[in-house]
């Protein structure tokens, strides 16, 4: 009974009471390997402590690298559309020059009249309207006419699709039928716009 518990008492010191091998430079062999401990050789410790500090070192430096590429890649991409914007002044200046002028005043007129910037000295139809109270473009149709039973409901439903508005138009040398969603005109000679003052159509700039 007394070396029952002497051993009981041996092995409760040997987990708990004893200081940790590995801090002694010990380590334990599993049971069954032939038992004893093996002690490490001397620098061992500081040998694994300089691999992982190593592994660290080489991880880090690969991060490191890593990070340089994706920040010379960023840097390509801001110099890539820094260049773009710079290379595209000179086209959206153009597009402005070209493409931002208004009619003044806006014309409307048949299709002997020729389309586009009109002025008092050149004197075109308008050919980019656009209906402020609809907020649609206005289409066109040279050597058209409207029928007259054309009514809202009509543009309502089929704007601005031509296989459904042409059921309404009829073939007429010189005249150009303009429509909207809520209104609609059949024009033959010049026109200013300011004098039918129940179309909401203004000129959407060239």
């Amino acid at each position: 009974m007394a070396k029952d518990l002497d051993e009981l008492l041996d092995e409760v010191e040997s987990k708990f009471c004893r200081p940790d091998p590995l801090r002694l430079g010990r380590v334990e062999r599993p049971k069954g390997g032939g038992g004893g401990t093996r002690r490490l050789e001397p620098g061992t410790e500081a040998k694994e402590q300089l691999r992982s500090t190593e592994t660290f070192k080489k991880e880090d430096d690969l991060d490191s690298l890593i990070n340089e590429i994706f920040e010379e890649s960023n840097i390509d991409k801001k110099h890539f559309k820094l260049k773009s914007k710079s290379s595209g002044n000179t086209s959206v200046s153009a597009s402005i020059q070209g493409f931002g002028k208004s009619c003044s005043p806006v014309f409307l007129g048949g299709s002997t009249i020729p389309c586009g910037i009109g002025t008092n000295t050149s004197q075109r139809a308008c050919d980019h309207l656009r209906c402020i109270a609809c907020d649609f473009w206005v289409v066109s149709y040279d050597d058209f006419m409207w029928d007259p039973s054309c009514d809202y409901l009509f543009f309502r439903n089929n704007m601005p699709e031509f296989h459904k508005l042409k059921t309404k138009l009829l073939k007429n040398k010189g005249t150009r039928a303009y429509a909207c969603q809520c209104s609609w005109r059949t024009v033959e000679e010049l026109t200013d716009l300011q004098t039918d003052h129940r179309l909401r159509w203004v000129c959407g700039k060239h």
